[in-house]
């Protein structure tokens, strides 16, 4: 098993400005932001940031805060794009901004897996688990996949779907569903369905719609388990990303690579980052582990 660290690159739509004293400032096509970041713990490039919008966080180390804006934001959001995805932006009550940027070099990744298919004849089959707004599944269906979208949150699919729509994608086909997510590869399982490839970005806590719980360090090793099951030395890959735990991407690679032992191909970890513009050192952001074949 090897550690790779894969970094996202500034596109048309999206960079990180600037980063130091435990922020940083992003650019979201025409509007700039200021959010919380713990590990950017050195001096920005520059003292002087204007933003149209900050995020103060609360006492709660876990969660709170809210948005302080000096310039006006379309309450509703605005359109961005990355290559032939387009998706709305929007400030939402947890932060972020309705997607996660230093996904980007995870869509070209498993597109990249999927390159090779005959996506006419037989085109690849995706799952999508804690699926929120759906970029990856639609940076997946616009490479000719046919994709399952899943997420517990009802408005995270309207989102999801609305995103399609607006890449001129809602005839691709995608199946969105409003599930708890472990259920529903169980069910998968049972049912004896294979994919091609598998997402998973599981929160570190959460609810299923009908009041189900989610711990990640409790539910992982299974939902893993379930995911090899679903998967055969045909299948292309699984990528998993952790975010805001105290966890090594060794801990995960480690149990990606023995859940996947029986299975031909290669497993690596490590961890996802941002490159800033200013002078284009990496913010890491999150841990990741994968199998490919």
């Amino acid at each position: 098993m090897s550690l790779v660290t894969l970094v996202g690159e500034p596109w048309a739509d999206y960079g990180l400005v600037d980063s130091g004293h435990g922020r940083k400032l992003e650019r979201y096509g025409r509007y700039r932001f200021i959010r919380p970041e713990p590990q950017a713990m050195w001096a920005p490039a520059s003292p002087d940031w204007s933003a149209h919008g900050e995020f103060v966080p609360g006492a709660d180390e876990d969660g709170g805060g809210r948005w302080r804006f000096d310039q006006q934001v379309p309450v509703e959001g605005w359109p961005l794009k990355w290559n032939d995805v387009r998706f709305t932006a929007q400030n939402t009550p947890f932060r972020h901004l309705g997607f996660f940027p230093d996904m980007a070099p995870v869509w070209d990744w498993m597109r990249g897996k999927l390159a090779g298919t005959d996506a006419a004849a037989d085109p690849p089959e995706c799952l999508n688990l804690f699926g929120y707004t759906g970029v990856g599944t639609l940076a997946l269906a616009a490479a000719g996949a046919r994709m399952v979208h899943v997420d517990a949150s009802k408005k995270s699919v309207e989102q999801a779907r609305a995103n399609a729509a607006l890449s001129g994608m809602a005839d691709k086909p995608v199946r969105w569903l409003v599930e708890d997510a472990t259920k529903f590869t169980a069910r998968e399982v049972r049912r004896e369905r294979r994919y091609d490839g598998i997402l998973l970005d599981p929160p570190k806590f959460g609810r299923g719609p009908t009041g189900e719980t989610w711990k990640l360090e409790e539910g992982l090793p299974g939902l893993i388990a379930d995911c090899r099951r679903l998967l055969d030395e045909r299948s292309r890959f699984l990528f998993l990303t952790v975010y805001a735990v105290r966890m090594s991407a060794l801990a995960i690679g480690e149990l990606v690579a023995q859940t996947f032992a029986d299975l031909p191909g290669t497993v690596e970890c490590g961890e996802l980052g941002v490159r800033e513009e200013a002078r284009g050192l990496v913010l890491p952001t999150a841990i990741f582990a994968r199998w490919s074949r």
